[in-house]
């Protein structure tokens, strides 16, 4: 559906930051099962869960959501250090983002996953490949990351991708068509890193040439990030 908005032609250049509120999350079948897993909190099937997606899939949003219910904290993996684990899991739920083998401290994971346990708290990892593939020093460690109930994420579905566009238009009130939005979503990778990437500089060069963002110039950018 196009966005009833005229095109702006010249602008000043705001950040435009993303919102990872519930209701800004826009779900489908690449999604539905780690959404439902999210959304089913705190009857889960176990105390620690674990996403697993690749980049630009909406891991972060779907963590985000979950943290905001949960009033879970939320670490990097690469930062999570062993004498801080206790206060990163002060509130009863944490975000571990971004796990992977030779990125992280195993001693604090592994004290995090037994505090977890102890303590009765949640914790939700995401990662962008499954553990099962993992080569980790700790073999209890590797062990008890095989065994936490894993939700995937993919890449979103054509139907998706357009209209995470459209929204990523609207983020910015740019006026655009079907023609457009759909000509995009043929020509980028199939993520939603890719979409704010595209929607981003389409939004910066029509301000720059103070031209109406149209499928001739969306073409002239995509060349250009191919040349």
């Amino acid at each position: 559906m196009p966005i009833s908005r005229a095109p702006r032609q010249l602008a000043l250049s705001l950040d435009h930051a993303e919102s990872y509120a519930r209701d800004d999350f826009l779900s489908g079948p690449s999604n539905a099962a780690a959404l439902a897993l999210v959304e089913s909190w705190p009857d889960w099937p176990d105390r620690a869960v674990m996403l697993v997606g690749p980049e630009g899939s909406g891991k972060s949003h779907l963590a985000a959501i979950w943290a905001a219910e949960a009033g879970a904290r939320s670490v990097a993996a690469h930062l999570l250090e062993q004498a801080a684990v206790p206060m990163a899991l002060a509130t009863g739920a944490l975000v571990v983002d971004d796990v992977a083998p030779g990125g992280l401290d195993e001693r604090a994971l592994f004290h995090l996953l037994n505090l977890v346990r102890e303590e009765q708290a949640f914790v939700l990892l995401t990662a962008r490949t499954p553990p099962a593939g993992w080569d980790l020093e700790i073999r209890d460690l590797g062990s008890r990351l095989k065994a936490l109930p894993v939700v995937t994420t993919a890449a979103p579905d054509d139907g998706l991708l357009r209209a995470v566009l459209v929204k990523l238009f609207a983020d910015r009130q740019l006026a655009v068509d079907e023609a457009l939005v759909g000509y995009v979503a043929t020509r980028i990778e199939r993520s939603f890193a890719a979409a704010r990437d595209i929607v981003t500089k389409l939004d910066q060069e029509a301000m720059r040439q103070q031209r109406a963002l149209t499928r001739v110039l969306a073409a002239e950018v995509l060349r250009a990030d191919e040349a």
